[in-house]
């Protein structure tokens, strides 16, 4: 499994134990109001924000914040108009980032963004840089749980359509291509199977050993452009020790 995917995995406990709760609310809730502003309100009819609130139940957001975020674009506010917008950046060891963002206000997201990467011993890139690197991907992510028979879930998810599915101690990880995730997604949990996450990341195809200082710094870096509010999530191809993966999850 991809130093990536651990990270991913981290983020998830992090989440249970430290106050970010509020952040990542926040950052769904543009998700949400994006995806109806593109899309409309109605999720049977709008793929991208049965996706968003698919997030936003794995992350136990209040229903009536959802509803605050699709009313926000459909009663007559109009909400705000959110942009897409992607950065590449090299990091710590040469590592590559991709750094996706929300916001509404370029000017103001590209001068955050540049002062934690100058903070964090990185550097931004060309666009293209380093956006060759990754390909998109479908992730599910299972946390193993006492009662739940990893090879079970194994072979639903390739019953439901999944490419691959990987296996450790703590994580399910099932595969797909992107267009497949919402079906094995509705698949599993009609199954019961407890789901993590879902969502369509960037994959790196190669990935760069780093050592243990430098995967400090990058875990730091990664730490320091998810609190920017304007940051929705940042991707990496980096191969960080097991150690130091540990180490992180312990300091949470």
């Amino acid at each position: 499994m991809s130093g990536h995917s651990k990270w991913s995995q981290i983020k998830r406990q992090k989440g249970v134990t430290d106050s970010r709760r509020g952040k990542l609310f926040t950052k769904i809730g543009r998700e949400i109001e994006a995806a109806t502003r593109g899309g409309g309100p109605q999720a049977s009819e709008n793929p991208v924000l049965r996706l968003a609130l698919s997030k936003a139940r794995q992350a136990n957001m209040p229903k009536e914040t959802i509803e605050r975020a699709i009313k926000r674009v459909t009663a007559g506010g109009g909400g705000a108009s959110w942009e897409e917008i992607r950065y590449e950046a090299y990091g710590p060891g040469g590592a590559a980032l991709l750094i996706d963002t929300l916001t509404n206000n370029r000017k103001r997201t590209v001068a955050e963004v540049r002062a934690i990467l100058s903070k964090g011993n990185a550097s931004m890139g060309e666009n293209g840089s380093v956006a060759w690197v990754f390909e998109p991907q479908g992730v599910i992510a299972i946390d193993v749980q006492d009662g739940v028979d990893p090879d079970a879930i194994a072979l639903q998810a390739i019953d439901a359509g999944a490419d691959d599915v990987s296996v450790d101690k703590t994580l399910i990880e099932v595969l797909m291509a992107p267009p497949d995730l919402e079906a094995v997604r509705e698949r599993l949990e009609a199954e019961g199977v407890p789901l993590a996450s879902a969502e369509v990341t960037m994959r790196p195809t190669t990935t760069v050993p780093l050592d243990g200082e430098q995967a400090r710094s990058l875990l730091r870096l990664l730490d320091s452009l998810e609190e920017l509010d304007d940051v929705q999530r940042v991707h990496s191809n980096a191969d960080v020790p097991e150690a130091v993966m540990v180490e992180s999850e312990s300091a949470a």
